[in-house]
């Protein structure tokens, strides 16, 4: 097959690389509109389940992306002046930069060409090949010039955020909650490596106005922002875009689903697709997930058009559930004042639960204590599954 790729993000590497490996005689190009080297972000997020995924379809990139990344567990939440901690989650972190460029090695020594550079126009045709990837992101121009067809809706947040880095190393996923003459205003924080840590702040509208953030330069916000979370940073400094324009980049976060995801041989992939909110920390997941699917699909379905039909049709029974979890963790963190004033290992508790469709309708310390009774009452269940067998033995022992 001749393949075209346009976007050179996670996903449109990752099948190119997946795609090769099927068979090194097909004929793949990426094409990047940015230079080598250069991406937007600090780092992404990944939970262990992803490695295991890696290692089965290509077990080279798996390596060397677990070799670059770095471990963390547990959570930490600064509220109230105090601390509270939560054992048991384990994550990984990497530079975005860093899995762009294993990727990039990995496919360029499988055969892969990469076009650096290359902007390509979204009334672009591609009609000498048999597969085109629209992997160009969120803004996707080769989706949006058939936007109907596709069934394009994009939806924006209602809180502001912002995306920046810091010296401060992170080994554990650490939360932040700061309050202000204007309201709330909170950070998510996580290593990616060795000297990096990620920190996304969000907060709403009124508070982000309040707080000058609107009109501020992006030296003048991150001086804020550092005196706000002085505690969690621990003395370090807040780290800004590296090609600054002087204006600080807060954005809403922009979700976007489409009804078909396939027109002729025009296929989309990654955020090109769908996007879920970055409080789930699930975006890089889902587009090497996506990477697999079609991979696979196009693998064991001959026919080209039923092969796209089949990889839709999981993709989006796949998302389902985690779509359902970004919207209820969005909406957790929209309606902050809600839960905030809890004790605060409780409001961590619910942090915990933020995916759950009930807890919106709910009252929080009722929800709280249904949860842990719940709990309970499931350890007593495992319990006695665990005592059962024990105690019948020991009868038919005694019996004889």
């Amino acid at each position: 097959m001749k393949i075209t790729c346009v976007g050179g993000g996670p996903a449109g590497l990752y099948f190119s690389i997946l795609m090769k490996r099927q068979d090194p005689s097909h004929d793949i190009t990426v094409h990047e509109r940015d230079p080598a080297g250069s991406t937007y972000g600090w780092g992404v997020t990944y939970w262990p389940g992803l490695l295991d995924k890696l290692h089965a379809h290509d077990p080279e990139s798996a390596r060397a992306i677990s070799r670059s990344s770095v471990r963390w567990s547990g959570g930490v939440a600064h509220i109230h002046g105090g601390t509270t901690v939560h054992d048991g989650d384990e994550g990984f972190g990497i530079s975005r930069r860093r899995l762009l460029a294993l990727l990039a090695e990995r496919a360029d020594s499988l055969g892969v060409r990469i076009a650096y550079e290359r902007e390509i126009p979204g009334g672009a045709e591609f009609p000498d090949s048999d597969l085109v990837v629209a992997g160009d992101g969120v803004h996707s121009g080769l989706r949006d010039r058939h936007a109907d067809h596709f069934g394009t809706e994009v939806t924006s947040g209602r809180n502001k955020y912002i995306w920046l880095g810091t010296t401060k190393v992170y080994d554990t996923f650490t939360f932040a909650f700061v309050e202000t003459a204007h309201g709330w205003i909170w950070c998510y924080a996580y290593g990616y490596d060795a000297d990096r840590s990620t920190v996304v702040i969000e907060c709403s509208p009124d508070t982000w106005r309040g707080l000058g953030l609107d009109r501020a330069a992006e030296a003048d916000g991150l001086a804020l922002l550092e005196e706000l979370f002085a505690e969690p940073l621990d003395g370090h400094r807040l780290i800004g875009r590296e090609k600054a324009d002087g204006a600080a980049r807060w954005l809403n976060f922009r979700t976007v689903t489409n009804r078909t995801w396939h027109r002729d041989n025009v296929v989309l992939i990654g955020d090109a697709a769908h996007t879920t909110h970055y409080s789930i920390g699930a975006g890089t997941t889902l587009a090497l997930e996506d990477a697999m699917a079609l991979a696979a699909a196009v693998r064991e379905t001959p026919e080209p058009r039923q092969a796209l039909a089949r990889y839709e049709r999981e993709r989006i029974a796949a998302l389902l559930p985690v779509r359902s979890a970004a919207h209820y963790s969005a909406q957790w963190y929209e309606n902050l004042p809600r839960y905030v004033r809890l004790e605060p290992a409780r409001m961590f508790a619910l942090l915990g639960q933020r995916h759950s469709p009930l807890l919106p309708y709910v009252p929080p310390q009722l929800y709280y204590r249904i949860d842990r009774a719940a709990e309970r009452m499931e350890a007593l269940r495992r319990f006695k599954r665990w005592l059962g067998p024990r105690v019948a033995r020991t009868l038919q022992s005694r019996s004889r």
